[in-house]
C-alpha cells in the first residue's frame, strides 16, 4: 500500500462508475467506469491524452485522483476539466477524497473532509460529481474502536455538507477495517454512521481478501452500497491484483445482487499491473462486456 498511500497524499481519488443493463441491472444508461489510479502515471504526464485513450478503449465514466493538495483536477480547474470530459464523451460521477487528519510536511492537507471541505464540495458539484468518497485511512488516521467512532462522526458531518449540494458521501474499504478489535470490526462501527448521509463503496477485492463475502454484506445492509470497485484477485498464494475475470472472484454472483445493494456505478481498478496498465484495463473491459453488462 506504500505507493498508493504516497499517491493519495498528493491527490484524492476520483472514481469512474457504471450503471449496468440486464441481466444484472435494470438501468436505462449503461456506464462502464475506470478508477484513474490504475493509469496514474499516464494521467500525471498527459491527462488529456490519457483520457482520450481510456475513452477509446470503451470506458465512459471515471473516478480520478488528484484533487487533495492541489484543489484542482489533474492540474485543471473544474470548468476546464469538465470541458475535457465532455470532449471525450466521459462523465465523472464519483471522486475519492481524504479524511485529512494526517499532516503533510507538517501542514494540514486542504480539500479534505477536515480542511476546506466546503470548497471541495463546491468544486465537485461543478464537475458533476454525485459521490464524494473517503478513499483511505492512513495509519495515523486509524486507531482503536473509540477512534473509529470519532471517524464515523466526522463522516456524518462531511456527509451532511455533501447532502446540501445534492452529493452523497461514501466510504471506500480496504481490508484493515475487517480486522477485529476485541469482538468488534472497525467496519461495523463505520456502518453505524447515518445511512442517509454515509453510504459505502464496496471494494470487492479487499472485502474478499479480508475473508468476507460481498453478497453476505449486501444481504446484511441492503441499499448501502451504491458504488463497487471491481478488481480481481489472482489464484496464487499472494492473492495479488489481476484483471477482471482473470482471478478467483465470482463477479457474476455478486452482480446479481447489485439491485439489492443499491449499486448505481461500478469502477474497474487494478492498483498494480504486470505490464502496461492499458493492456490490463482492456482485458478487464472485454470480460465485463462479455459477462456482466
Amino acid at each position: 500500500m506504500s505507493s498508493r498511500r504516497s499517491f493519495i497524499k498528493s491527490g484524492s481519488l476520483l472514481t469512474a462508475g457504471a450503471f449496468i443493463k440486464p441481466p444484472y441491472f435494470d438501468k436505462k444508461t449503461n456506464y462502464i467506469g475506470l478508477q484513474l489510479y490504475t493509469v496514474r502515471d499516464a494521467m500525471q504526464k498527459d491527462p488529456v491524452g490519457t483520457l482520450a485513450k481510456v475513452a477509446s478503449i470503451g470506458y465512459n465514466s471515471l473516478e480520478g485522483a488528484t484533487y487533495t493538495g492541489t484543489q484542482k483536477f489533474y492540474g485543471m480547474d473544474p470548468a476546464a476539466f469538465l470541458k475535457v470530459l465532455k470532449q471525450h464523451g466521459l462523465i465523472m460521477p464519483s471522486a475519492h477524497y481524504r479524511l485529512g487528519k494526517e499532516k503533510e510536511n507538517g501542514q494540514i492537507q486542504k480539500g479534505t473532509m477536515l480542511s476546506e471541505w466546503d470548497r471541495a464540495v463546491d468544486d465537485a458539484a461543478k464537475v458533476g460529481i454525485k459521490y464524494m468518497v473517503c478513499a483511505y485511512l492512513s495509519d495515523a488516521e486509524r486507531g482503536g474502536i473509540d477512534h473509529y467512532k470519532v471517524v464515523a462522526d466526522a463522516l456524518n458531518k462531511a456527509g451532511e455538507r455533501c447532502k446540501k449540494s445534492g452529493i452523497q458521501l461514501c466510504y471506500h474499504n480496504h481490508d484493515f477495517e475487517f480486522q477485529a478489535q476485541g469482538s468488534t470490526l472497525p467496519y461495523d462501527v463505520l456502518l453505524k454512521t447515518d445511512k442517509n448521509l454515509v453510504k459505502m463503496e464496496m471494494d470487492l477485492y479487499w472485502v474478499s481478501k479480508a475473508g468476507k463475502d460481498p453478497v453476505e454484506l449486501i444481504n446484511q445492509h441492503p441499499g448501502r452500497f451504491p458504488l463497487f470497485h471491481v478488481k480481481d484477485m489472482d489464484k496464487t498464494p499472494a492473492k495479488a491484483f489481476t484483471e477482471v475475470g482473470n482471478g478467483s472472484i465470482d463477479f457474476k454472483r455478486i452482480f446479481k445482487q447489485a439491485d439489492k445493494a443499491g449499486m448505481k456505478y461500478f469502477f474497474v481498478e487494478q492498483d498494480t499491473t504486470p505490464g502496461n496498465p492499458f493492456d490490463s484495463i482492456t482485458k478487464s473491459i472485454t470480460y465485463i462486456k462479455k459477462n456482466l453488462v
